[in-house]
């Protein structure tokens, strides 16, 4: 039975980088009780409230964000400055963990900062198992949230490495709100505004 119950655990923590919520091994089929059993087993590892970790997996560099991204729940990403570390752009090393979140998420958490925004699911994707804003749309929250010289040096990487075009990113940037300081911190050229035909209404 044990090793049953540790492949139902595998099957919900392989994708997320051994990592596992409380709610996701109940939809396995497995209880709180077993939970707590094999946790003083050994063979997990509880590692916040409602969140553990197959002891079978190797530790994982980015298990901090995986962790507080199945905290957050779905909708969230990893954003921002702890985006940027993830795709290894530019020089950052935030001292805290940004994610984005639903505008309903009311949770706080400590070495958390968090960003309310409704993310659409292109604009989240998966990257060394950790749900993470687009680079397009990081360095958009970054330019405007932070440094805008990491922004500009992310911005220049990214185009480099083949992470994005400088279409791509012209076009998010676009969309943006806030899409002219965005262009200006990113160096990329004004947008071309459309010029009416003679004799078209205005």
């Amino acid at each position: 039975m044990q090793e049953q119950v540790l492949d139902r655990l595998y099957q919900a923590g392989e994708p997320q980088g051994g990592y596992f919520t409380t709610s996701q091994a109940l939809e396995a089929g497995i209880s709180r009780r077993l939970l707590s059993l094999y946790a003083g087993r050994g063979d997990i590892e509880r590692v916040a409230y409602g969140i553990y970790r197959l002891h079978r997996f190797p530790a994982h560099r980015f298990g901090d964000l995986i962790a507080t991204a199945l905290w957050a729940g779905p909708g969230s990403a990893v954003s921002h400055d702890s985006a940027l570390a993830v795709y290894g752009l530019g020089s950052a090393m935030p001292a805290v963990i940004h994610i984005t979140v639903p505008r309903a998420f009311r949770g706080k958490r400590h070495g958390v900062t968090v960003h309310r925004a409704s993310l659409s699911t292109a604009e989240i994707t998966l990257r060394d198992d950790v749900p993470v804003t687009r680079v397009e749309r990081t360095l958009c929250d970054v330019a405007v949230a932070g440094d805008p010289s990491l922004a500009r040096e992310a911005g220049r990487e990214a185009i480099e490495r083949g992470l994005t075009t400088r279409a791509r990113l012209s076009d998010t940037v676009d969309e943006h709100p806030d899409g002219d300081h965005v262009r200006n911190v990113l160096g990329l050229p004004k947008a071309k505004r459309a010029v009416p035909s003679p004799g078209g209404s205005l």
